[in-house]
């Protein structure tokens, strides 16, 4: 059953992916290892919200549809969010390095989102400095005040060695310390990256 579903996935995303005619772009495709198990995490790039509109439109109304109600049977539940790239970070060409990945999300105060911006372009520098980030996002519609990054490791050891060694960097103490003041709560989830995902 799991291969089955498995199989369905990628048949409609590799779609997508695949059509010229929908406009756009798959950035990756991953299943959680920890964190909310049984999850998987697309990302997909749309040429602004006339984009989405289209682009969700001819799914409805094309051979996509059928790859999509293929997967429902394997579905529990899903959830979908219109994001925006911070600019400072926009998300990395396809590549395929290996490893683990990353996806911290923070839950931000009301209100709050333009002080954790300005916060942490000023850490981030200090962050690059020992690992490349993969991309960063804010929420616009679905789940608001919300903001992801994205990090990308050989294995959960080097992970951590690089974010101890992150502490030792000026900036970045500072940094941690201001922007978790402005978050409600914190999510770190380690993902691996699908067959067919650009990222990997």
């Amino acid at each position: 059953m799991l291969k089955a579903g498995s199989a369905r996935r990628e048949r409609y995303y590799k779609g997508m992916k695949e059509d010229s005619n929908l406009r756009v772009k798959l950035s990756g495709n991953w299943e959680t290892l920890v964190g909310d198990q049984d999850t998987f995490i697309h990302i997909l790039e749309y040429e602004n919200y006339a984009g989405y509109d289209k682009t969700t439109q001819l799914v409805r109304s094309t051979e996509h549809l059928e790859a999509y109600r293929a997967m429902l049977p394997f579905l529990t539940s899903r959830t979908t969010q219109l994001n925006q790239e911070f600019a400072i970070l926009p998300t990395a060409p396809p590549h395929a390095e290996g490893g683990i990945f990353e996806l911290r999300t923070y839950q931000l105060k009301p209100g709050t989102l333009l002080e954790w911006e300005n916060t942490w372009r000023r850490g981030i520098e200090a962050r690059r400095k020992s690992v490349a980030p993969v991309g960063a996002w804010f929420s616009q519609v679905g789940r608001l005040h919300q903001v992801h990054h994205m990090w990308q490791y050989p294995d959960l050891q080097t992970r951590r060695d690089i974010r101890e060694k992150a502490w030792q960097i000026d900036g970045w103490a500072e940094t941690v310390s201001k922007t978790a003041q402005l978050a409600e709560s914190m999510d770190a989830f380690i993902l691996t990256p699908l067959s067919f995902s650009p990222l990997k």
